[in-house]
């Protein structure tokens, strides 16, 4: 770039505000979106780490196959609203795990029995976690570590 040339900033979003950059907001971002849609057992893994692929896991269920579709939807249209588009979404047809990749958030939406069955939380062990109560409306901070 030429001295006499100024950076261009980043693209506003759908929104008209800055793009989410921070890793820490874009997953307390998508906390918020999913609890908004009464997402159950949701469990933030910082996995910064021990993974080369993702600063952050965020894992939560759904009561039924209707409402995990519904879940990665509201997070989809939200989230482009806000200028995150994920790399990919992998399980959205069938509605029983569908992982969500936003970079440095990867987002998995488990139909319950199907969450209990892979565990990812025991695979990921020793990862720092936080879980979110269910009654939970916002979350503002994640806890120390994450």
């Amino acid at each position: 770039m030429r001295s006499s040339e100024q950076p261009t900033p980043p693209a506003a979003n759908d929104a008209g505000a800055p793009p989410v950059s921070d890793s820490r907001e874009r997953v307390l971002l998508c906390i918020n979106v999913a609890l908004s849609r009464k997402a159950r057992r949701l469990v933030v893994m910082n996995v910064r780490e021990i993974s080369s692929f993702a600063d952050y896991f965020v894992i939560c269920s759904g009561a039924s196959d209707r409402q995990v579709k519904a879940l990665c939807s509201h997070l989809q249209e939200t989230l482009k609203k806000l200028g995150m588009r994920p790399l990919g979404v992998e399980g959205e047809r069938h509605g029983r795990w569908i992982l969500m990749d936003y970079g440095d958030v990867v987002f998995h939406i488990f139909l319950e029995p199907l969450r209990e069955f892979y565990d990812l939380e025991r695979l990921w062990m020793d990862a720092p976690r936080m879980a979110v109560p269910d009654e939970a409306e916002r979350i503002e901070e994640l806890a120390e570590g994450l």
